[in-house]
């Protein structure tokens, strides 16, 4: 039997709504020790329409001077990339490299937000050779110019 990203997945991860402030939602990551949260439509909406990161925070907002106050929406990552629970552990690794992210929203058969997974779920369940390249693939750069080269 092939493994399963529910079987992988964080469950219930925290959320945040479009119209939370990053403030609150650097909160939520610090309460969670985690560096992304997904957002969805609305508190009682399950549907994702993006994901705002520690990243996001840092280099949307904060870099450019806006505020504590400023709106998740003005400053999350979309589109969403996302899998459904029953999507085997490989679709997922290709998912995260087609998509260069670290982390994939996990979706149930309505298509609402069930689960997270990260790197980390992946460096911790499965093998080393499969975690290299997902690592790997994700942290090309999109034009292929190695980092650093000019």
């Amino acid at each position: 039997m092939k493994t399963k990203a529910k079987d992988i997945m964080c469950r219930q991860p925290q959320c945040c709504t479009p119209e939370d402030t990053i403030e609150d939602v650097a909160r939520m990551m610090e309460q969670c020790d985690c560096g992304a949260i997904p957002v969805l439509e609305g508190d009682s909406i399950k549907k994702a329409v993006g994901v705002i990161t520690d990243r996001d925070i840092a280099c949307r907002a904060v870099a450019l001077g806006m505020g504590p106050m400023t709106k998740v929406r003005e400053c999350m990552s979309t589109p969403v990339a996302a899998v459904g629970e029953d999507s085997t552990v490989s679709e997922c690794c290709e998912t995260m490299e087609r998509a260069k992210v670290r982390r994939l929203l996990v979706t149930d058969s309505e298509g609402e937000l069930c689960g997270i997974i990260s790197q980390a779920d992946i460096a911790l369940r499965l093998s080393r050779n499969l975690t290299a390249e997902v690592v790997k693939e994700v942290s090309k750069p999109i034009d292929g110019t190695p980092p650093g080269a000019s």
